[in-house]
């Protein structure tokens, strides 16, 4: 399964923002983007003319960083997205966060989404009673996510149960019993990531 493997702070630089890839570590002194909030390489503090398709690329490349997906599986996001009914950008931003990855994020379940795709990819969760442990997994309406029996005794799961997380007005959580349940499909103003999918369309649209 290809991923990125590289420095994540780094992307953080490059995209001139918090993408907060690291979790707690970047509410923290030592997050890379507070000590250099500019672009990494040698020429990262120089002033440079960004064009359109400068912006839209960058738009592009800050939502994938979030969600942690390459290229190839964002294309295809994309033209998923173009064929349902509705604003194409919307329908997108809507497939990235009903994830599986996300999901569990969301739940509390990881303290970035990279580690929640960890968590998912080594079949810690249950989708409606059914180990999966793929993290591009679609999460349906009123489908129920799941942690494993085996896996809520661990000390990571109790520490993720003692300290919950607020849970997006589409979610509904668990704590005692370990699992979440998709209420309802998030409308945009629901989904809090800093990313304007309209210049993404039209890079796509090009």
């Amino acid at each position: 399964m290809a991923r990125y493997t590289g420095s994540v702070c780094r992307l953080c630089r490059r995209e001139g923002l918090k993408l907060f890839l690291k979790g707690d570590r970047c509410y923290t002194d030592k997050c890379a983007f507070s000590r250099r909030g500019y672009a990494p390489g040698q020429h990262g503090q120089g002033r440079k003319k960004v064009s359109n398709y400068g912006l839209q690329l960058r738009e592009k490349q800050k939502a994938k960083r979030i969600y942690g997906i390459l290229e190839g599986q964002f294309r295809k996001y994309y033209e998923k997205a173009d064929r349902k009914k509705g604003i194409t950008g919307e329908n997108l931003l809507v497939l990235l966060e009903t994830r599986l990855d996300n999901i569990v994020y969301k739940l509390g379940y990881g303290q970035s989404r990279a580690e929640a795709r960890q968590l998912v990819t080594h079949g810690h969760f249950l989708v409606n009673g059914k180990k999966v442990d793929i993290p591009s997994f679609k999460v349906s309406v009123n489908d129920t996510v799941t942690v494993c029996d085996r896996s809520k005794a661990s000390e990571k799961f109790k520490t993720f149960a003692e300290n919950p997380k607020t849970l997006p007005v589409w979610l509904e959580g668990d704590i005692e019993n370990f699992q979440g349940k998709v209420v309802r499909e998030p409308s945009r103003d629901e989904i809090d990531v800093p990313v304007n999918e309209t210049l993404i369309v039209e890079l796509y649209s090009r």
